[in-house]
């Protein structure tokens, strides 16, 4: 693993999580929202993660490809995936996007959105995006006294 290869996991991190965070955001921004340009309720939205899978053009030719397990090489997003979860259903014959006929007459279509869910969702991003950052000061830290070191003071 490479000296810059911690700052470059990091920044992946970063960047993913702060991405999740920007969604979660527009979910709560949205969570009233009954009518959309698409037609019916805003729809929650979730980032995809997956890992960074590509080797890098510097691998060590003595490591045996059988042993070189890889190192972490950070994470994605894959794709901005819409939620499923049915939509609420809240009766309000008032409301100008209420159904007009069926058997859900006078209820509205309301975003799939939980609150709750969503704000523990940023508490977790916020805090996954604050490991990344600690991991950038921390490997900037031990860099600086690698070179403290190499100059010969202690």
């Amino acid at each position: 693993m490479g000296m810059f290869d911690s700052f470059n996991i990091a920044s992946t991190g970063l960047t993913a999580q702060r991405l999740r965070m920007d969604l979660i955001s527009n979910n709560v921004a949205n969570a009233n929202t009954t009518r959309t340009t698409e037609g019916g309720p805003f729809v929650r939205k979730l980032a995809i993660f997956a890992p960074v899978n590509h080797r890098p053009f510097y691998k060590s030719p003595l490591v045996p490809e059988r042993i070189d397990h890889g190192s972490g090489r950070g994470v994605r997003v894959v794709k901005i995936e819409k939620d499923k979860a049915p939509f609420r259903l809240v009766y309000d014959p008032t409301h100008p996007d209420a159904i007009a006929i069926g058997p859900k007459k006078g209820y509205v279509e309301m975003p799939n959105v939980n609150i709750v869910s969503e704000m523990t969702d940023l508490i977790s991003a916020s805090r996954s995006y604050e490991a990344n950052i600690t991991m950038v000061n921390n490997s900037k830290m031990m860099f600086n006294r690698a070179l403290e070191i190499g100059r010969g003071g202690v």
